[in-house]
This record gives C-alpha cells, sequence and structure tokens, in this order.
C-alpha cells in the first residue's frame, strides 16, 4: 500500500505525475476546487467578511474518496499549481479533509517532467497563507459586486442581467472602442504612387512622401509631372538590425495564438492546459518574461546542433511589469530536443512556443535598408522607394516574420533593382487616389487581451475566463458588420495623358470583432453613470495591486474589504433607491400617419422601436430591430420602414407566402416552414420572385439524397457542423467524411450507428408523460421534459441495475422526481396563459413597460 499520498487538481496532470513517482506514491486528482461559495446566496458574513466554503454536490464523492486515501497515507503531498488559485485549492484541501501539519506537505513545479517533480519532493514548504488570503480577496470581492450590482441592474434595466468588476470594464472598452468609430469623421487625402522604369526596363514602385490634401493640388501635382524628365536623387544604404521577442507569457501567447492560428483566447489555454498536464510546456499561467538557466542552456545546445554557432545569443529577459507575480519563469518547452508532439492540434500550439523560445535565444537578424529618392527640380515634392534586404536571417531563421491588421500593405518588403545617382527614369504611370482616415480598430479577443493588460487590469488566469463572460451574457458579440460603400477619385497619368475616374470603395465592414450589443450598451450607460469608480479603469488596476500586496503580505486582506465596502455599500443603496430605470430610450421623431412619438428602446425581448407612448388611449404598436440595427443609430426612416414586417406576398405553390423578421433573424415563411434570408439581406427588399428563389434553394436543400429503409435522408448545415436527417434524428457528419461527396454506404453507416445508440439511450420511457430513464456518461439518469434528475440508491444503498430500472414503475419514478423538486407535476397555469398569446402579435405589445411595472 502506498505510504504518500499526492493530490493534484487535475487527472490528466495526475496521470503524467503517476509515471514519474515509484510504487510508494499514489497520484490522486481533485478535479480543481473541491469547495467554494455557495451558488446560491452570497455566502459571506458581511460584518467580518468571513466566507462560509461548502464542498459542492458534483465534488461530495471526489471527497470522500480523498479521506479514505488520506487515512491510508503516512504523507500527504498537496500538488496544485503554484499560482494563486493553486494555492488556494491546496489550502481547501487541507480544511476540508482535516489534514494535519506534521505529516502534509506542500510541493510546486514549474513544469512536469521528472526532474522537476523530484526536485518539488526533496524541497517541500508550507501552504502560504498570503498567496491564499490573495485568492480570496479576489474572490470575495467579485462576489460582493456581482450579488450586490445584479439585482440593480435587474431592477434598473432588465432581468437576468449581472455584473462583474473585471468584466464590466471589459465591455466598456469594447463600448468605447465602438463609439469612437461610430464618432469619427474620416478625412480624405490624396496619395501619388508611381510605377518608373530604368533603362533596363526594371520596375521601381515609389511614392510622394506626403499625401496632397485637396484634389486640386493632387491635379496640379500631375500635370506638372507630365512632362518631367524624372532622376535618381539620391539612393541610401542603412544597415538595421531586428531583434527577437521575449518568450511568451499568457498574454503575449494569446495575442500570438490569435495572429499566427487564428485561436480564440478560451481555445489556447485549453490547449495550453493539455501541453502542460502532458508535460511539453511549462505552466502557461505567468506574466514572467525570464527563463531558467537551464533552459537557456537546452535552447542554445538545441541552436548549436541544428543552426551553428553564428546563429546562437544566449540572453534573458526581464519582466517590465512590476506586479508580474504568477510564475517565475515564460511559457517554454521542458525538453527542446522535442520539436513536435502527436496531436495535431497540440502541436500547431506547440510549434509556436517552441519557436519564439528558441527564437528568443537566437542571434538578431542583420537588415540592409535601401531608399530611393526620385524626382525633378521642377516638382514639389519627391518619391520614395524603400526596399529592405536581410542580409542575416539570425533568429528569423526559426520565427520568420508575421504581419499584424495594422502593418501597412506598403511596408511588405521588397528587392529593389541598383540605381545610381543622377539615373534618368521613365514613368510608366502616376496615380493619385483619394483615401480616408480609417478610425481606430475594433477589438479582436487578443487586442482586448492587450488592453487589458496595458491598463493593468485582471491577472493572466482571468482573461480567457472575463472574454468568454461578456459573451455569454450577450453584452458584446462577433456579427459580421456590412461594410458600406463611398465614392472615390482616382487620376492616372499616363503618357496618353491624365484621366479621372470615380470608383467605389467599401468601407467599415468586420468580421470576427468585438461589437457591443444594445443591451450591453445600455448596462454600460448606466453603470458608469452610476458607479463610476467600480469602471474607471485606474480604480480596477489598483484593485489588482491590492491582491499583490496582499499576495506578498503587505496588507490584510479582510482590511482591504472593509475599506471597499464601506464605500460601495451605500452607493449600491443610493442608486437603487434614486437611479431612473435606463432603457437606451431614444425619440426618433413623429410618425407621418399618426403624429406619434416614434421611441427606440430596450423592450422585454430586446432592441425594439415603438409608436406611442404608453400611457396613449390607443396602445403602442411595437417591431423588433434586425441584427445590423442598433438603438442608437437607427433612423426614423430606418424605424418606420421595420412597420412594414412582416408582410404578405402571392402563394407559392397553393401555400401562403410572407416575409418577417423573428428570434434568428429575417426570413421567408412558406405555409408552415420559415426559410432564413440570407446574411446581410434586407428583407424589405425581399420580392415575389426572389421570395420563390430563396423557397426553391431550401426545396433543393431539403429534397432527399439518399434513401434509408424506404425514407428519405437529407442534408443539411446547421450551427453544430454539417449532418444528416433520417426522420426525425440529426447526425452530425465527421470530418472523416467527405460531406459533399457522401455516399449511399457512408450515409447508411452514419444512420445504423445512430440508431443503435439511440437504442441503447433509453432504459425505460413514457413518452406521453416526457418522463424516461436514460443511460449517460456517468451512469443512468431521469429525464422529465428538459430537466434531468438523480436515480436513488436501493434500500440495500446500492446502484439499480439497469434490469432493475426497465421494471421500475411511473408512480416510483415520479415520486424520485418529486424529492428532488417538490413543485415538479404543480400545474403552471399563468406560464400556458403567456404561451397562448406568444404566437400571436399583441404579445410583441406587451414588452413595453409591463415587465418594469412588475419589478417595481
Amino acid at each position: 500500500m502506498p505510504k504518500n499520498l499526492v493530490i493534484v487538481e487535475s487527472p490528466a496532470k495526475a496521470k503524467t505525475i503517476q509515471k514519474y513517482l515509484g510504487k510508494d506514491f499514489e497520484v490522486k486528482s481533485s478535479f480543481g476546487h473541491i469547495r467554494d461559495l455557495p451558488k446560491k446566496g452570497m455566502g459571506i458574513d458581511l460584518t467580518t467578511f468571513t466566507p462560509d466554503y461548502e464542498v459542492s454536490a458534483d465534488k461530495k464523492k471526489i471527497v470522500s474518496e480523498l479521506k479514505d486515501a488520506v487515512k491510508k497515507a503516512d504523507t500527504v503531498w498537496l500538488a496544485s499549481d503554484e499560482d494563486r488559485e493553486g494555492e488556494a485549492i491546496a489550502w481547501h484541501l487541507a480544511q476540508e479533509l482535516k489534514l494535519k501539519d506534521d505529516n502534509t506537505k506542500r510541493i510546486v513545479f514549474h513544469e512536469i517532467t521528472k526532474n522537476a517533480i523530484l526536485k518539488a519532493i526533496e524541497n517541500p514548504r508550507s501552504i502560504d497563507q498570503n498567496l491564499v488570503n490573495a485568492q480570496q480577496a479576489r474572490r470575495v470581492l467579485d462576489r460582493i459586486v456581482g450579488f450586490e450590482m445584479s439585482p440593480v441592474l435587474w431592477k434598473k434595466v432588465k432581468t437576468g442581467l449581472s455584473a462583474g468588476r473585471v468584466q464590466s470594464v471589459a465591455v466598456r472598452l469594447v463600448v468605447e472602442r465602438e463609439l469612437e468609430i461610430r464618432n469619427f469623421v474620416p478625412k480624405s487625402s490624396f496619395r501619388v504612387e508611381g510605377a518608373f522604369l530604368n533603362s533596363e526596363k526594371q520596375l521601381i514602385a515609389a511614392k510622394v512622401k506626403k499625401d496632397f490634401a485637396e484634389e486640386q493640388e493632387a491635379e496640379k501635382f500631375l500635370t506638372l509631372a507630365k512632362d518631367t524628365e524624372f532622376t535618381v536623387l539620391n539612393v541610401e544604404k542603412k544597415p538595421g538590425t531586428r531583434t527577437a521577442s521575449a518568450p511568451f507569457t499568457t498574454s503575449t501567447l494569446q495575442q500570438e495564438a490569435s495572429n499566427r492560428l487564428g485561436y480564440g483566447v478560451t481555445s489556447t489555454m485549453r490547449v495550453a492546459q493539455r501541453l502542460y498536464e502532458e508535460g511539453f510546456i511549462t505552466y502557461m499561467r505567468t506574466d514572467s518574461v525570464s527563463l531558467s538557466q537551464e533552459a537557456i542552456n537546452g535552447a542554445k545546445a538545441q541552436i548549436l546542433s541544428e543552426y551553428g554557432e553564428e546563429y546562437s545569443q544566449p540572453r534573458n529577459y526581464t519582466t517590465k511589469s512590476a506586479s508580474a507575480q504568477e510564475a517565475h519563469e515564460a511559457i517554454r518547452p521542458t525538453d527542446f530536443s522535442v520539436k513536435s508532439v502527436g496531436d495535431a492540434q497540440l502541436n500547431r500550439l506547440y510549434q509556436l512556443i517552441y519557436k519564439r523560445t528558441l527564437a528568443s535565444q537566437m542571434a538578431n537578424a542583420k537588415i540592409e535598408k535601401t531608399v530611393i529618392e526620385i524626382g525633378s527640380p521642377k516638382l514639389p515634392q519627391h518619391f520614395e522607394a524603400q526596399g529592405e534586404v536581410i542580409v542575416f536571417d539570425g533568429f528569423l531563421k526559426a520565427y520568420g516574420i508575421t504581419k499584424t491588421d495594422e502593418d501597412e500593405e506598403e511596408n511588405n518588403e521588397k528587392i529593389l533593382p541598383k540605381v545610381s545617382v543622377g539615373e534618368a527614369l521613365s514613368y510608366k504611370k502616376i496615380e493619385a487616389t483619394e483615401k480616408f482616415t480609417k478610425p481606430a480598430a475594433r477589438y479582436t479577443e487578443a487586442g482586448l487581451v492587450k488592453k487589458l493588460e496595458e491598463l493593468g487590469i485582471g491577472r493572466p488566469s482571468t482573461y480567457a475566463p472575463t472574454i468568454q463572460t461578456i459573451q455569454n451574457r450577450a453584452y458584446v458579440d462577433k456579427r459580421e458588420i456590412e461594410p458600406q460603400e463611398r465614392e472615390i477619385m482616382k487620376m492616372s497619368l499616363t503618357k496618353s495623358g491624365l484621366k479621372k475616374e470615380v470608383l467605389t470603395e467599401k468601407f467599415g465592414g468586420d468580421k470576427n470583432k468585438f461589437v457591443p450589443t444594445d443591451i450591453g450598451e445600455v448596462v454600460n450607460d448606466f453603470l458608469t453613470q452610476n458607479f463610476a469608480e467600480i469602471l474607471d479603469y485606474g480604480f480596477t488596476a489598483k484593485v489588482e495591486q491590492d491582491f499583490d500586496d496582499i499576495a506578498n503580505g503587505s496588507e490584510k486582506w479582510k482590511e482591504i474589504l472593509q475599506g471597499f465596502y464601506s464605500d460601495f455599500h451605500p452607493r449600491i443603496e443610493d442608486v437603487e433607491e434614486n437611479a431612473d430605470r435606463a432603457n437606451g430610450e431614444r425619440i426618433l421623431g413623429t410618425d407621418p400617419k399618426s403624429g406619434k412619438n416614434v421611441i427606440a428602446r430596450i423592450g422585454r425581448f430586446g432592441p425594439m422601436v415603438q409608436i406611442g407612448e404608453q400611457d396613449d388611449e390607443e396602445k403602442p404598436v411595437f417591431a423588433s430591430l434586425m441584427a445590423s440595427q442598433n438603438i442608437a443609430t437607427i433612423t426614423l426612416e430606418e424605424a418606420l420602414e421595420l412597420f412594414r414586417l412582416p408582410f404578405d406576398l402571392q402563394e407559392y405553390e397553393g401555400q401562403p407566402v410572407s416575409v418577417g423578421v423573428g428570434r434568428f433573424g429575417p426570413y421567408v415563411k412558406w405555409g408552415e416552414t420559415f426559410i432564413s434570408i440570407p446574411r446581410g439581406e434586407d428583407p424589405l427588399s425581399v420580392t415575389q420572385e426572389r421570395a420563390e428563389e430563396i423557397i426553391r434553394e431550401k426545396q433543393i436543400a431539403d429534397a432527399p439524397v439518399a434513401t434509408y429503409k424506404g425514407e428519405g435522408v437529407t442534408k443539411g448545415t446547421g450551427r453544430f457542423g454539417p449532418f444528416i436527417k433520417y426522420k426525425s434524428l440529426f447526425i452530425n457528419v465527421p470530418k472523416r467524411y467527405d460531406f459533399d461527396n457522401l455516399t449511399q454506404e457512408e450515409m447508411h453507416e452514419l444512420i445504423e450507428a445512430k440508431l443503435e445508440k439511440e437504442a441503447n439511450r433509453y432504459i425505460r420511457q413514457w413518452e406521453d408523460e416526457k418522463i424516461s430513464i436514460e443511460n449517460g456518461r456517468w451512469g443512468p439518469f431521469i429525464k422529465f421534459g428538459k430537466k434531468m434528475f438523480k436515480i436513488p440508491k436501493t434500500k440495500k444503498d446500492e446502484k439499480y441495475t439497469a434490469e432493475e430500472l426497465a421494471e421500475v414503475s411511473l408512480d416510483e419514478v415520479k415520486k424520485w422526481i418529486t424529492a428532488q423538486d417538490k413543485d415538479a407535476f404543480k400545474e403552471k397555469p399563468k406560464k400556458a396563459a403567456v404561451k397562448k398569446t406568444a404566437v400571436k402579435k399583441p404579445a410583441a405589445k406587451k414588452t413595453a413597460k409591463k415587465p418594469a411595472a412588475k419589478k417595481k
């Protein structure tokens, strides 16, 4: 029997560590935190700021198993991660398992390798209470902010909303950037570019150093250039260097994985976690850029063997941020001789980390920049051509060059032909093109992480969950912004003369960037007006500094919380009592038909416009906004157009046709079938001809592509990817199949596999009652409607077998359900009444103020 019990927080980590320790050690996982603040209620004594932790229901079995294992062990080793969260996990384990100081040891390691694990065993320590308290302070403060601010939002804005100390600041950044874009006034100028030829007919692309503010100035310049003899006025060669970037921190890894691999922040952290747990990289939550001497030596050996002496330049980096604290080293490979890993997804991120770390220990790249000045004394400005040659690639040999969205197109490197001062050149063409200034770009996930880090908001462990939360709360999204069009002037000078033309360019379109939703803007406005300090960037950064001070022992955590709460709670009470309700309401103008106000605002079911006031004699009429519209920018004309929806068209194949907008966007309704109108297409522009075209496309898409046992099989693509449909079954098509060229045999194979799975799914089923006993991943469970319930143990305190469950009566199952939810079978007449009216138009009318009155 093992004398030593090692407890880690992850089963994957446990598996890796078990390989390195002998038979005297047993490694078990706590599966993260075993206890936390309760899900219901605040769970904090606000007089003493003492948290009331509880073991969550899903962790009780794990805690019981760990307690049994502790009784059998001579020594317990707490080996959770080395950051504050990991320290807190170790402390909660010690508290809940009632571990004794004399046989409990805390160990930490930055990488899961045999050497690191054995070294940690040789150097145990006790739990660092300062780190635990810093984590507790963050958890308690965030719980207080969320629990006290969220109910204010329910009363003053809309039920179901939430606020958070870091998430609300992140939303503010996105909203402020959108307002900046909205209020941006573009200025035009004319950029002049020329294509020149030397005597050997080699092309030199150049541009005038400074843009012209007015069209007349650009035209005058082109007129002067028409008969000008161009010469090379100057050739300058400047040597330069490029230096490798520091190894990855959490933030820079998230940014680079986004730029190079297209990974989201959450995906990056999930893959990095696996790489760490399987022993390939060091700990992935860190804001340090330093490397251990062991790592520097390992990188040097690899560089010498792979690239040679001239490529090696060992160096260590220091972290600029004074608050860097989460770990002692940057993210790096644990073994530089391991150049790739087996799993394709893991390998992509591993390669990025491997190459970045290796490059950080390599020599600078040497470049030679060439600048050619082209012009004539007749011209007020001269042309300039720039080129760049890499003389020695250095670290670029391993890492290459990355272009970002901010890089200008003309900055692309190009090699220029050799020319000499005084050499005559002829122009092939010279063009003056109107250019408009651009507003600041919307945030990508990586860009938002970078901004949060710059402002000192959050820490490596908080970026991914914060960004996920603001999307889950529907405060921001990544909807596609359709581009607008504008006219630009272009003047072209060739040997045959000057030509003017008006072109159309698209601008303002965006994909995969954060855009605030209407509710996000309304909530942000309410919070910034009423809780300015909480949403202040400086204040949020100071709170992070307070946590750092607690971690290093210079501040007491409960005193910090007391100081915060003594100002915060009175403000909550004041806002709850005195603040006005917020719904983003804007009066757009007057309806020309009725003379009533047209108002845009947030309603019960989202952004909407209404004609008339709630207290008018005649009730207001309502219309939902389309996904591309916003209550802050919609015009009176656009709002009035919405009241045309839904509208009827002529019948098609004997069934009525109409066009409308619903929960999932604009649609054509044909009989009882709703067909989505393609993204970006205005539903108000859908004609009879276009509606029939959309219906025919749907008919073709829904037409059977195969048969199975006499029933048609159709294909489609949904939110979870490609699928085939047989009867009422939707069957996902895995990537290993060529979806566009699925054979009959492959479809039959997929259907049979699904049918077999479905057959094994149900142990017992009562369809009329919507109750079933089903096989789940963790064993059988009861499903009632959409809710799931546990199956109790038998009178002998044993689990029911599948055979026993197949014989159980409906009455018995209902008793099991009622024991877990006493209201499960009670009638809900009010809900039925709402369902009845929901399909009718008047239901939309109820969105105005009736719910608001209830809340007050």
